[in-house]
């Protein structure tokens, strides 16, 4: 019968579990449909038609514009001024040029590919489709994440080993024991009983209902902090981590380009690169600056969204290249209401961007002339350039000049930041009067001897609280290893605290690893790599590329967690034992594969749930710890019932009333249990006499003595005791016992043995708060723990004084004197491991703390 149940129940929760990965397979999948185009142009037989993206067939010739969504993977063979957002893909924070040319045996680097699903910024291209479907390269990544099967968690795998552990002993002993009972003569009944009260008093029955309230109080805990938990053993699994490979773009970083650095007056300024702009400011009054400002926006054709005025500027929604965007935002920030001096100077003509010139000209009608104004690559800029502005008043750009232009922009490029060159021209009026007519093929305005004017940077730049968190993930004992599908990353990994040396790569303890590199590797040159450096960068890796690096460390012994929020990271993610996504800027795919959201997509919010995982596996060790101890005081009634002959000292009832009722609440409250300060110093972990059975004889003896039964006398009795047919049993005074008196002394003895086991679990819950600190030192502030204290002793009260207790759960009232036999074992116990945690703390790693740690 109860095999019976125990396998329904195995049947019942290995259904649901197969529902649930089923069911989050499907919306992965569903999420990934999303991404599908509805409709293409395709060019067939020479007639234009709209088909749906499904029906597209390989050799299709598709046109795209700036705003629609890439319908296949396509070869670009007609481009203009074409550019595709890759973000999703590759990670790169702006949208990437395509022309016809082939520039790279990379396909995710090379310029004539555009990928399904990723979107067309602006401009227009007609391509031919290479791969549709489950083969083009979103596909094949829909295929990987579907086709991976997610491990146990750390914490599945101890508790099931805990669980085959403890079945084993219950089992074991409890066949042992209905021999052992058989053979010395017991009714087979008898004997059957006993194996159920030896099973009962081995297996923690309030575990699994501690193990979840507790994981799920920690999932609450970690909401409250931006935290959301999609699967609850996620919670410890972070604190195990031993290593986070994260992605850079909009996880590490902000995900918006801005200006960092800007060089005029023959000096680089740093411009405020921080999410709040609490950064350093510069002087916005000089001539030179104003120039380069308005180039800067009056070369710019990005614009804010409608109906934003009371929306600080840098979380503003911008429809326009990010660079751009980047521009527009700095110089709103540092001039204000940019519209309005815009619409001051009309734009009258324009030359947008292009890859053969490399600039972006405009001009616009200024103070009752015309003014020329443009940006653009560097070099590009100089080169058509024949004076330079310094402090407000133009020089010849001789030699001089052109090399502290060299160096400043050699320095600013070594950043791994975005260069732009600016100049301008005011053109006479004379010449160029109001409604004259510009046109660049005919080139009727001048492009050369220009003014230059100053150089722009921009970056993608890292997330405030990164670099502070990426160190405690250090002092954690954390590997941070970041991997991108960007090239820029040195400057970044800088930023972020996780430093890169250009020395021996043997004895360097950072490393960069290039994507190419990485394809031609063998698996035991990464081992080497991941075994053997402690700061590492993998550069422009493809989704496939990131799945092995995660594959890679989990082979070395590694617990994973991975960050990401494109659709490029969720086959990591999916492998990960923990993938963490982030909730604003992260893709749907991205957010099904992972196991926790960021909320507030802030990788410090990493290092709070490893605390918070750290705590979580703390204090269920404190709370398994706690439970545990009162199964021998639970099992040796038995063994001596069996063993000495002597009445039962426990019942099962009364077992089981300390297991589902007393032991429950005091168990929980250690998931309010605070951290012990050392919990982020330590490294991820890897993955005596027990005084309550003394204690519980002892009361069992004194109640039997003080009512006549002297130990001597219990030794062999027990036939005779339980007899019903004797009701003259003689104790040590002569007395007579009839059988039922004997049964309610006995009773009275359970719940003397009962309620010793509660008096001793208080200072046994004391014990478990802390592994090593000090209670002193520790402290009682843990409130749930307080009131647990309180509730054990009422409901041990309830249970041995209400009346009626005595016919249903076999439960007698006792003497007040009988609660204080425990007291004496209770002080042993306090002063014994407030002396072992002295020990463990004056001599951290000796004899004691491998024996007795746990």
């Amino acid at each position: 019968m109860f095999l019976g149940i125990v396998l329904a129940v195995v049947v019942v929760v290995t259904a649901i579990f197969s529902y649930y990965q089923e069911n989050k397979s499907s919306r992965i999948m569903e999420s990934f449909k999303k991404m599908v185009p509805q409709v293409a142009t395709v060019v067939r037989g020479g007639d234009k038609l709209s088909l749906r993206a499904e029906e597209l067939v390989v050799g299709d010739i598709v046109e795209v514009k700036g705003g629609d969504r890439i319908p296949a993977d396509i070869r670009i063979v007609e481009a203009s001024s074409f550019k595709v957002d890759n973000s999703s893909l590759t990670g790169e924070s702006e949208p990437q040029s395509r022309t016809p040319d082939c520039t790279n045996e990379n396909p995710l680097e090379t310029k004539n590919l555009a990928f399904f699903s990723t979107n067309a910024v602006e401009g227009t291209a007609r391509g031919l489709v290479v791969a549709c479907g489950d083969h083009t390269a979103m596909g094949r990544i829909a295929g990987l994440v579907s086709s991976l099967e997610a491990g146990d968690t750390p914490i599945a795998k101890e508790l099931h080993h805990f669980i085959k552990i403890i079945t084993g002993v219950a089992v074991f002993l409890g066949v042992v024991f209905f021999i052992i009972a058989f053979i010395l003569g017991y009714h087979w009944l008898d004997a059957v009983v006993f194996l159920i009260g030896i099973i009962v008093a081995n297996v923690p029955e309030g575990l699994l209902a501690t193990v979840t309230v507790c994981l799920t109080l920690t999932a609450k805990r970690m909401a409250s902090k931006n935290c959301l938990v999609k699967n609850l053993e996620a919670v410890e699994t972070l604190g195990s981590t031993s290593t986070i490979c994260s992605d850079k773009t909009g996880t590490l970083t902000q995900n918006r380009m801005t200006v960092a650095h800007m060089w005029f007056d023959n000096q680089i300024i740093e411009s405020d690169t921080t999410e709040d702009q609490s950064g350093i400011q510069y002087d916005k009054t000089s001539p030179t600056f104003k120039a380069l400002a308005r180039i800067a926006y009056l070369c710019n054709r990005a614009v804010f969204k409608q109906n934003q005025e009371n929306i600080p500027v840098l979380k503003r929604e911008v429809i326009g290249d990010a660079s751009e965007a980047a521009l527009l935002k700095c110089m709103e920030l540092a001039l204000g209401d940019i519209k309005s001096l815009q619409l001051k100077s009309k734009k009258v003509y324009e030359v947008p961007f292009n890859s053969s010139n490399k600039y972006q000209l405009s001009i616009h009608e200024w103070e009752g002339s015309h003014i020329l104004v443009m940006k653009g690559a560097p070099e590009r800029i100089l080169e058509r350039c024949s004076t330079i502005t310094l402090g407000g008043k133009d020089v010849p750009l001789d030699e001089e000049k052109k090399e502290a232009f060299n160096e400043a922009y050699l320095e600013l490029g070594g950043m791994g930041e975005r260069v732009l060159g600016f100049c301008d021209a005011v053109l006479p009026s004379d010449k160029y009067p109001i409604g004259y007519k510009f046109d660049a093929d005919v080139e009727n305005f001048p492009i050369k001897d220009l003014r230059f004017v100053g150089l722009i940077s921009m970056i993608d730049p890292p997330r405030a609280a990164v670099p502070d968190a990426v160190a405690k993930c250090r002092s954690a004992g954390i590997k941070v290893i970041m991997v991108t599908g960007n090239e820029t990353v040195e400057d970044i990994a800088d930023r972020l605290n996780i430093p890169i040396s250009e020395v021996d790569p043997r004895s360097a303890k950072a490393a960069v690893v290039h994507g190419s590199e990485l394809r031609e590797m063998s698996e035991d040159q990464l081992h080497e790599i991941l075994r053997n450096h402690t700061e590492i960068v993998f550069a422009r890796t493809s989704p496939q590329q990131k799945l092995t690096i995660v594959e890679g460390c989990q082979q070395l012994g590694a617990i994973v967690a991975v960050t990401g929020d494109g659709v490029n990271d969720s086959p990591a993610l999916k492998k990960a034992d923990i993938g963490v996504a982030m909730g604003i800027s992260g893709s749907d795919v991205s957010k099904q594969a992972a196991d926790m959201i960021l909320l507030d997509d802030n990788f410090a919010s990493i290092v709070t749930g490893v605390e918070e995982g750290r705590l979580i596996f703390d204090n269920l060790k404190k709370s398994i710890a706690y439970t545990l101890t009162s199964n021998i005081p639970e099992i040796t009634p038995f063994l001596a019932f069996i063993l000495l002959s002597i009445p039962l000292p426990l019942g099962s009832v009364a077992i089981l009333a300390i297991d589902l009722g007393t032991d429950m609440l005091p168990a929980i409250s250690y998931a309010y249990e605070e951290a012990e300060s050392d919990i982020m110093k330590r490294p991820p972990r890897k993955t005596g006499v027990d005084k309550l059975a003394v204690a519980g004889f002892f009361s069992y003896f004194i109640i039997m003595s003080e009512n006549g039964f002297l130990p001597g006398k219990l030794l062999g009795i027990r036939e005779k005791w339980d007899s019903k047919s004797i009701n003259d049993l003689i104790d040590s005074y002569g007395q007579e016992w009839t059988y039922q008196s004997r049964k309610e002394l006995e009773f009275t003895c359970h719940t003397g043995f009962f309620v010793t086991i509660v008096v001793v679990q208080w200072v046994d819950l004391i014990i478990c708060k802390t592994r090593r600190s000090s209670i002193f030192h520790h402290g009682m502030r843990n409130w749930m723990m307080n009131f647990s204290l309180i509730f054990e002793t009422a409901l041990a009260a309830f249970l041995a004084y209400t009346p009626g207790m005595e016919k249903g759960l076999k439960m007698f009232p006792l003497k007040f004197h009988w609660w204080l036999a425990a007291v004496p074992f209770m002080i042993c116990m306090w002063i014994y491991d407030e002396t072992r945690r002295y020990i463990l703390r004056r001599n951290p790693g000796g004899w004691v703390e491998r024996e007795t740690y746990y």
